[in-house]
């Protein structure tokens, strides 16, 4: 066990000389200052990555709520006769009146359409992954958004001309953002502290539920637009907003804190002194026979899938059950179907907060901490959604259990969401690419199965709880593969050969061994 700070004579040497090679103790000292400016740097990189994800979820999600739209032919009407569906609730004054939509695809083509996205989504993970390691995440984040933003705003084109070329549009468009978790992982692997990667991932990742928040409801109040056609303005939009954002990306953030012009030295100093020196291994060859037999990678791979599969079929397919179901106008189902993202956004950085609260106090140890909050993401929303199988026709129930359940789910930043970190900071934008590729593989598989189970001619309350019964298994059972084979301490392969005992791990895998 090594010395406390004030007792090692060797490591204040080291701080007093600004020494900062591999050797270097992880255990942060208090009296380090982190910096003298007004901001410190990694924040705008946290704000501005929270931006990011927010736009592109929102021109992820915004077709969620269009394509109910873009329909013309709508499933029968349901009368009280009718077995196992719920009635029809009467038209209010202030109900949005329904228009005929443009196009008259079946739900199996629906089904093709919003999984389409994720056939280039999962391509682009793993090389988005590895060229942030080699190059930098800042042009290949930057980049991917772009290209989003660019398709998106071609998408309302492609439907008119084709069907097939609608997919063809949607499927680049996942390209383009199937770089940006695993490029922005890459970057906060060099640019976050240990203490403070729960919290940030929080904030950053979370960009994704504010983006849905608000581009659900957003999308639902301009489907209703005469102007432009209505439903085409949700994907012109949010498509401009991503060139904007592209903009001041490209002029306030950078890959490391050592090529940051403006950084404050201190800040350097104090991530340097974190995470360890920010030295380039581009010349580490990638251990794909060793990520093929790390048990660790593949329980977060599983934990991934688990969870993926039931945001999936909540993220793709819930504004569907609203209407078809539920019978939500088309503004009402949009407000409420973002009602589940914005809790887990209030929740998971709420969650995060607290748990690097715990840790930082010494109360449990890394491993366990994870396995803790990755067990209430998945069981909680997992739970509800077999209440909402059982609460049928009751709306208040169903939007309850939807908003209270699915809040937890946000306590996955604190789970999984950067394990790769800890098992080799140099490959976790590869291995985040190759876990979110395969988790992302449900983004089409979920939507495909569902259009399998439910009925074009007459949706029921039979079929969707189907859905919601093989949901529910799958994240539970993806769990319960993590509780057993997850860790922590960092791999042998991840450091190069030559490198000793002494390089750079996780300070939470020296605070808090894994015994």
């Amino acid at each position: 066990m090594s010395l406390p700070i004030d007792e090692s004579p060797i490591l204040n040497e080291d701080i007093e000389n600004d020494v900062t090679s591999s050797r270097r103790t992880l255990v942060q000292p208090d009296t380090v200052e982190e910096t003298t400016g007004w901001i410190k740097c990694r924040t705008v990189l946290g704000i501005m990555g929270f931006l990011g994800f927010a736009n592109v979820y929102a021109m992820r999600v915004n077709l969620s709520v269009a394509i109910v739209a873009m329909i013309n032919s709508t499933v029968p009407t349901p009368t009280n006769e009718t077995v196992d569906v719920c009635p029809a609730t009467p038209a209010s004054n202030d109900s949005t009146p329904t228009r005929p939509g443009d196009f008259n695809w079946t739900a199996e083509q629906q089904s093709i359409i919003l999984g389409s996205f994720f056939y280039g989504y999962v391509l682009t993970q793993v090389p988005g992954g590895r060229i942030a390691e080699i190059f930098g995440g800042k042009l290949v984040y930057g980049i991917g958004v772009l290209l989003t933003a660019i398709f998106t705003i071609l998408s309302p084109i492609a439907a008119f001309i084709d069907f097939k070329f609608f997919i063809v549009v949607r499927v680049l468009e996942g390209l383009g953002e199937g770089v940006t978790y695993p490029a922005m992982h890459a970057m906060l692997a060099r640019w976050i502290p240990p203490l403070e990667r729960s919290k940030f991932a929080a904030y950053v990742y979370a960009g994704s539920n504010i983006g849905t928040v608000i581009s659900l409801p957003i999308s639902g109040w301009l489907c209703t637009l005469q102007f432009g056609g209505g439903w085409p303005l949700c994907f012109y939009l949010f498509g401009g907003l991503g060139i904007v954002w592209f903009i001041a990306w490209m002029f306030l953030v950078y890959d490391t804190p050592q090529r940051h012009p403006r950084i404050c030295p201190k800040e350097v100093e104090y991530i340097t002194y974190s995470i360890g020196p920010q030295e380039e291994k581009s010349s580490m060859s990638i251990p794909w026979f060793k990520f093929l037999t790390c048990l660790p990678l593949w329980a977060i791979l599983i934990a991934q899938c688990g969870q993926s599969w039931l945001f999936y079929t909540q993220l793709t397919e819930l504004p569907t059950y609203m209407n078809n179901i539920l019978h939500f106008d088309i503004v009402s189902n949009a407000r409420l179907s973002a009602l589940p993202y914005l809790t887990a956004w209030i929740a998971g950085i709420l969650i995060s907060i607290f748990a690097d609260w715990v840790l930082a106090k010494g109360w449990i140890s890394r491993l366990n901490s994870m396995k803790l909050w990755n067990t209430v993401a998945a069981f909680v929303p997992a739970f509800g959604l077999l209440g909402i199988a059982w609460a049928g026709c009751d709306r208040i129930a169903v939007m309850l259990l939807l908003s209270i359940t699915s809040a937890f789910g946000g306590a996955v930043y604190a789970g999984n969401q950067m394990n790769h970190m800890d098992l080799s900071p140099q490959f976790a934008g590869t291995m985040y690419g190759i876990t979110n590729a395969a988790s992302n593989i449900c983004g089409f598989m979920a939507p495909y199965v569902i259009g399998q189970i439910i009925s074009s001619d007459q949706q029921t309350l039979g079929q969707w709880r189907e859905v919601f019964y093989l949901a529910a298994a799958i994240d539970l059972g993806a769990n319960l593969f993590y509780l057993f084979f997850a860790s922590t301490e960092e791999q042998d392969w991840s450091r190069p050969d030559d490198d000793d005992m002494t390089a750079s791990a996780p300070v939470e895998s020296i605070l808090f061994p894994e015994s």
